[in-house]
């Protein structure tokens, strides 16, 4: 695979198919680092993806970027941390360039997620999924990416909604996040930012793809019912017919004054689903002794306490499958915040982000995953991106 290097941000980036940049928010001018580090022209490129940190001002900086960036499109969310070549980080940007000569991309925004027209947005859908089809026929790998409002708790509905028009295409993709503050999370799109809404990119690419989900967490015996709950704002009141933060913590043998974020991503709950498990993770307590959480729960659900696998360990074997056929060009990740903070609190940070950086995975630390129809916590999804065999079909209409 030939690779080019280029220094950005006093780094050297090896940079192959896929462009990749990473900047400051603190930077004096970051949309012009982030420009140079991917060759100084985006007339090349079929879409940029941007993942930007919380500190940074939404608004004006997508405004910016559709002008520095012209006339490639420019799309991108709010992050809960960034996944750089170096690894996680926070305080920056991150930039995805997929250039025309291996990709064809089609975004359709989901500009308010209250008032869903679920069957335009699938005949969208199959219509450009046709135009792609037409315009590179050769290129046979397709994905579908997604990026959705983190506290719009609407990820579940809007998922099962777009399964019907996906047809064979795996669909991956994470929520925007807010750092931890859980506070506002934006969706950027043609020069402005959004509030509860999302993004929905098709891809076709001549390189071969694999979309993936990976977790490191065992169920165990410890079950539990919810007994007590408000779907609609994924609020859980009672658990077991007791108050669902002290019933929580009296199963894990702690004081249920004392549950942190810290708490929630190293005892992750699960469902069990088709013979798989989901994650249902907690994201706070509330003041009156309630815990919210982060994707669909309902009264009589029964949860299961998990257990983690070292984290190191299983992202190394995770890593060497998707190595298997040989080294993806990139693989875009989406990685839950629970997951960083389990990190954080076992020390691991460091080494996770080396085995990151080895890999390629770039991406955004987020408020929830979805892969096809499901959305899920304390999970990694993603593309890996591999380099197209030397024999396949180059030419797509210009």
């Amino acid at each position: 695979m030939d690779q080019v290097a280029i220094e950005s941000n006093d780094r050297i980036w090896h940079q192959g198919i896929v462009r990749t940049a990473f900047a400051a928010a603190a930077d004096a001018a970051p949309l012009a680092r982030l420009h140079a580090a991917l060759g100084g022209d985006a007339r090349g490129f079929e879409l940029i993806i941007l993942f930007v940190t919380p500190e940074a001002e939404a608004a004006p900086l997508i405004a910016e970027a559709k002008r520095v960036f012209a006339p490639a499109r420019v799309i991108g969310c709010t992050t809960a941390g960034e996944l750089t070549d170096t690894g996680y980080r926070e305080g920056g940007i991150v930039a995805i360039a997929l250039p025309r000569s291996h990709f064809r991309a089609e975004t359709l925004l989901v500009p308010d997620l209250s008032h869903l027209d679920a069957q335009a947005l699938i005949d969208r859908m199959i219509q450009n999924r046709s135009a792609m089809a037409q315009d590179a026929p050769g290129w046979e790998h397709e994905f579908t990416f997604l990026m959705i409002d983190g506290l719009s708790t609407r990820e579940d509905a809007l998922t099962a909604e777009l399964a019907v028009g996906l047809g064979p295409v795996p669909l991956f993709g994470g929520s925007a996040g807010d750092g931890t503050r859980f506070a506002r999370t934006r969706i950027l799109h043609d020069g402005r930012a959004h509030d509860h809404a999302a993004i929905l990119t098709q891809v076709r690419s001549r390189c071969p793809v694999r979309v993936f989900k990976s977790d490191h967490l065992v169920p165990t015996e410890k079950r539990m019912v919810v007994t007590g709950a408000d779907p609609a704002r994924r609020i859980v009141h009672e658990i077991n017919a007791e108050p669902a933060a002290r019933e929580y913590a009296r199963i894990l043998g702690k004081d249920p004054e004392q549950l942190t974020p810290f708490t929630f991503a190293a005892h992750p709950l699960v469902v069990q689903i088709g013979g798989q498990h989901h994650v249902r993770a907690i994201r706070q307590v509330a003041g009156n002794g309630d815990l919210v959480f982060f994707s669909a729960i309902d009264e009589g659900l029964v949860l299961t306490l998990a257990e983690p696998r070292p984290m190191v360990a299983h992202l190394r074997e995770e890593m060497a499958t998707l190595a298997a056929p040989g080294p993806p060009d990139i693989i875009l990740g989406c990685d839950c915040i629970l997951r960083r903070l389990e990190a954080q609190e076992k020390q691991v940070t460091g080494a996770l982000s080396r085995l990151l950086s080895a890999n390629r995975v770039i991406g955004f630390s987020t408020y929830g995953e979805q892969l096809n129809s499901m959305h899920v916590n304390h999970t990694l999804t993603g593309v890996a991106i591999y380099p197209p065999d030397p024999e396949a079909p180059q030419e797509a209409a210009p």
